[in-house]
């Protein structure tokens, strides 16, 4: 693997698992039964680690939105086939992170104007602070100090570095 963009470690793989079990406790304290829709390919990742420390009845699907790490004015066309049907379900729209928030407040809005959900939440490990409001509950684990760009555990630069099992800075 060409490491010449992995920059500083910002969470290791320890701090990584730790805010999986903490957005799963939060996830188990607030739900019995819920649809998972996983934003792929960034979320997948996280998703595997969550649900498998879920406690309640869980329906997995997914969504698709291709988009540039940072870019708040996604356009790109969103792929949702419905496959198990989520109307009058609560709905978790699980993602590694919410970077900027656009492509993630598409998808919600998206989910909520097109099918009649109980509920819909977000579930990420962590945010930034430079990010959209997103008018749904949302649970993570961290809350970043800045709006660097992060490659690693789901998180690309130029379509690789997803499989690094930590998180970095990017470095340019």
């Amino acid at each position: 693997m060409n490491n010449k963009h992995i920059g500083e470690l910002v969470l290791d793989e320890i701090f990584i698992q730790k805010g999986v079990e903490i957005v799963a406790q939060q996830l188990n304290d607030h739900f019995t039964d819920a649809v998972v829709i996983t934003v792929v390919p960034g979320g997948i990742l996280f998703t595997a680690d969550v649900v498998r420390k879920l406690n309640f009845d869980i329906c997995m699907d997914y969504i698709s939105c291709p988009h540039t790490p940072g870019e708040r004015n996604n356009q790109s066309t969103i792929v949702f086939h419905n496959n198990i049907g989520i109307h009058g379900k609560d709905v978790i729209l699980i993602d590694d992170a919410i970077e900027s928030g656009g492509t993630m407040k598409r998808l919600v809005e998206h989910l909520t104007q097109t099918y009649s959900l109980k509920s819909l939440s977000v579930a990420t490990l962590f945010v930034k602070p430079g990010r959209v409001n997103i008018p749904v509950k949302q649970f993570y684990a961290y809350e970043m100090e800045n709006d660097d760009l992060l490659i690693g555990y789901g998180l690309p630069w130029q379509n690789k570095y997803r499989n690094i099992p930590f998180i970095s800075k990017l470095k340019q």
